[in-house]
């Protein structure tokens, strides 16, 4: 039984970057079905947890950079929802017609439950996301988002254990060509839709956009020495991408080696660079907050003390060189720019953060506005900040807000030479398809990438076939209209 459980989780770990074989995820599921045949639900419970907790161990283990033990017990909370799901199989999933459409449709509302939940929400690896390069059938994904993908995956599983169990019964009777009848149906129909949607016609409209990709080690980010290094690095490049002529230049996040705003010389120097070449620059910097807050105090008369708030932000710097607007990060990173719960058990924070201190979440979700030197109509755009990209909601709200493209700045270095960039690329391509809009992102170290409302991904910053840990820039035109 236990070779049945690694099979599965190796199987799924291998269905996503950097293995990228994405057609084992569409049997990996098949021994562990044969693994709980006869158990009881608390011991099918246990078998899925085994295999959920390899799977993450396989596929999120590049967050140890981060954190250590926020990683393990990210682990072991993500693999619940695996064993949750092998106890409803066995405790009544299996025994329920038809369980061909009943257990995906269950799994997909663990999927959904795991990747919006309040507070521990990480919809990171979720089993649509392993198919992102398979453009005909995730095109579905623009009314059924990520979890359609997940659900035709878990029915190819179940048909194709059906079958495979019948014939170890030497008994393939009428429900299992109805079974077949039905994957290859719902196959068809999505494979019909995905090639309609590729090949329909539509009115083009072209923004040019630069990214900018600096390479800064993450050890040297937040080093005082590197800071004038780091800064002369982004003005370099961006000098070389102005001379494309784009109507916007991104950097990645935290991009800017200090406190903008409250680091006046540096503040000036990009200002400066914004009115020297003509062209808008959004940037990624820490911000403290423009507001003082209160809380009370036996130390003061008035019963209060200042705190100040720190902020993961955008800021939008005009071609005149002036400060437009600005994007507090809303979907923090748990146990990275905060840990849950902190505030009740002080000592978690020390555990997990040291003596770094906490971000405050934003609470707007600001519209951005370019310019185009092909039309006087400005374009608007929303941005998501590091891995709020995996956050279907926070995208659709941006758009919903009138967002014409999506910018992703994120900073991916924290993960080494890992399949963590292309996972997290993986999760743009399908906020592209569901939201039917450009995606651009702009990373400190890969995948800094265009992709197109399609979900194809057709530019990118790459050197000798790699998009990794390397120094450089790209200008591609950008079709915001659908």
């Amino acid at each position: 039984m236990l070779w049945k459980i690694v099979l599965s989780g190796l199987f799924l770990i291998f269905s996503f970057p950097n293995f990228n074989l994405s057609y084992l995820v569409f049997i990996s599921f098949i021994p562990l079905f044969f693994a709980v045949e006869n158990k009881s639900p608390q011991r099918a419970f246990l078998i899925f947890f085994i295999a959920g907790f390899i799977f993450y161990l396989g596929t999120l283990y590049w967050l140890y950079h981060v954190t250590v033990i926020g990683f393990i017990i990210l682990c072991l909370y993500l693999a619940l929802y695996f064993g949750v799901f092998g106890w409803i199989l066995v405790g009544g999933g299996f025994k329920t017609r038809p369980y061909i459409f009943l257990i995906p449709f269950i799994w997909v509302i663990l999927e959904y439950i795991q990747a919006n939940i309040s507070i521990m929400g990480f919809g990171w690896t979720l089993l649509g996301y392993s198919q992102y390069k398979n453009l005909p059938l995730i095109q579905i994904a623009d009314f059924s988002g990520v979890y359609g993908v997940s659900f035709v995956v878990m029915m190819v599983n179940l048909t194709i254990y059906k079958t495979f169990k019948e014939i170890q019964l030497r008994r393939l009777d009428v429900s299992s060509r109805r079974s077949w009848i039905m994957i290859c149906s719902v196959l068809i129909i999505t494979y019909a839709y995905g090639f309609f949607r590729l090949n329909e016609s539509r009115n083009p409209g072209l923004i040019k956009v630069s990214v900018i990709q600096g390479n800064i080690p993450q050890e040297l980010k937040w080093d005082p020495d590197a800071q004038d290094m780091i800064i002369e690095k982004y003005i370099a490049l961006t000098k070389m991408s102005a001379l494309d002529n784009p109507d916007l230049i991104v950097w990645p996040e935290t991009s800017f080696p200090g406190f903008f705003e409250t680091d006046k010389e540096m503040t000036d120097e990009v200002l400066s660079l914004a009115k020297e070449i003509r062209v808008p620059i959004l940037i990624g910097a820490n911000r403290e907050g423009d507001q003082l807050r209160y809380l009370p105090s036996a130390d003061t008369a008035a019963g209060a003390v200042e705190k100040v708030d720190y902020f993961n932000s955008a800021v939008l710097i005009s071609g005149e060189g002036e400060i437009v607007d600005t994007y507090d990060k809303i979907h923090l990173v748990p146990f990275g720019e905060y840990v849950p719960f902190s505030n009740k058990f002080p000592a978690m924070h020390k555990l997990v953060l040291g003596e770094l201190g906490e971000f405050t979440p934003g609470t707007e979700f600001k519209i951005f506005v370019v310019d185009r030197h092909a039309s006087p109509l400005p374009i608007k755009f929303g941005v998501l900040i590091c891995y709020e990209d995996i956050f279907p909601k926070l995208a659709g709200r941006f758009v919903k807000n009138g967002a014409k493209f999506l910018v992703v700045i994120t900073n991916d270095a924290w993960y080494g030479k890992s399949g963590a960039p292309y996972q997290h690329a993986a999760c743009s391509v399908f906020r592209a398809i569901e939201n039917r809009v450009p995606v651009i992102r702009s990373a400190n170290t890969g995948y800094s990438c265009f992709i197109d409302s399609r979900g194809r991904i057709y530019d990118s910053v790459e050197q000798n076939n790699t998009h990794l840990f390397i120094t450089g820039y790209k200008t591609s035109e950008v079709d915001y209209r659908y």
